[in-house]
């Protein structure tokens, strides 16, 4: 598969770039609490010509803080300082250390660390950090930090699909969106802290927000007040709509395609985003999903982005992606060596 990573200026490779230039104003720490309904942004935050925050620039998103609270966090919503500092420590990832029992069961046989682990440490981009809020999860709602359990109907389809991702694969459209680089795992929408290229460049006119990730260089470009498709044709990344709520931008999506299939939803999951900047380099994230197909009731993440004056580098994942065609191959391999026994 085709190399999919965020250089940073720091490496020595020529590449053409797309960034724009965006002011940057010092600001205070962020709120610990989730953002309310009209949230009044502090005065350090900058605005534009018609009193709206300024909410354009490249944001970075990574962190190490995970999805949903850990076991052994059960019922602590917050760390304090030197609990932050040690699950720092406790949590950096290296890929590097191939240990073997990390090694997993593939297809009924044993796969190799080095094979199962295949890139290097330099590829990847988690992040060292918890998120600033110190929160012990980006899940916020429920407040136990969990994802909320699948309806009957949620758990037969995700295993169905766990089913068909075990099995040798017989075209391109048995692997998932992400695999055949359609979607990139953290573009989104919704977004959430991956692997590598957890940065997304905001830019707005009067009447339309464009939302650009790194991920599958992947751009939104979402109305303010109007929907520019019917309601009955899907896509990929559902059908978006923008409106200011106070100081927080609101974006509202529907319409998506059954295969987008984020965390095993369908075709009737109902996303709203909130962009709402709290500071001068600090945009909180939230999104909120509602599946009624898919879990027991909707949850809420919260992800606190931060500015970042690097540049948005163009991102190839399908160019010369042997990857898919040799995974294919494979497969027909296996299957005429089990003819022959």
């Amino acid at each position: 598969m085709a190399s999919r990573i965020r250089l940073s200026t720091r490496v020595p490779v020529v590449i053409v770039a797309l960034s724009l230039g965006v002011p940057v104003v010092a600001g205070g720490q962020i709120p610990s609490e989730r953002p309310t309904t009209r949230q009044k942004a502090p005065g350090s935050v900058p605005r534009r010509a018609d009193g709206h925050p300024d909410l354009e620039g490249v944001w970075d998103f990574r962190t190490i803080t995970p999805m949903e609270r850990p076991k052994n966090l059960e019922g602590k919503e917050v760390l304090d300082d030197r609990e932050a500092a040690e699950f720092e420590v406790k949590n950096r990832r290296n890929q590097d250390n191939r240990e073997k029992e990390n090694s997993r069961v593939v297809n009924g046989t044993q796969s190799t660390s080095d094979v199962d682990r295949a890139y290097n440490d330099f590829w990847w981009d988690f992040g060292n950090n918890v998120v600033s809020t110190k929160r012990t999860s980006l899940v916020i709602d429920p407040p136990d930090g969990r994802i909320p359990p699948l309806t009957p109907e949620g758990q037969k389809r995700s295993a169905a699909r766990q089913e068909m991702r075990e099995r040798l694969a017989f075209g391109p459209e048995d692997r998932g969106l992400g695999e055949r680089c359609i979607l990139g795992f953290n573009a989104g929408p919704p977004m959430f802290p991956s692997a590598y290229n957890n940065n997304v460049q905001i830019l707005q006119t009067a009447d339309h927000v464009v939302i650009h990730n790194e991920m599958v260089h992947n751009a939104r470009i979402v109305p303010l007040g109007a929907n520019h498709l019917p309601a009955s044709v899907p896509e990929w990344n559902g059908r978006s709509t923008a409106r200011w709520d106070g100081d927080s931008l609101v974006v509202e999506t529907k319409g998506f395609k059954g295969e987008t299939a984020f965390q095993n939803s369908t075709e009737n999951l109902r996303l709203t985003e909130r962009f709402t900047r709290v500071s001068g380099d600090t945009l909180l994230y939230e999104f909120t999903v509602n599946d009624p197909t898919t879990w027991t009731k909707p949850w809420t993440v919260q992800v606190p982005m931060r500015k970042s004056d690097d540049l948005m580098y163009e991102y190839a994942c399908h160019e010369a992606n042997y990857g898919m065609e040799n995974l294919l191959k494979g497969a027909r391999f296996v299957e005429k060596e089990s003819e022959g026994k």
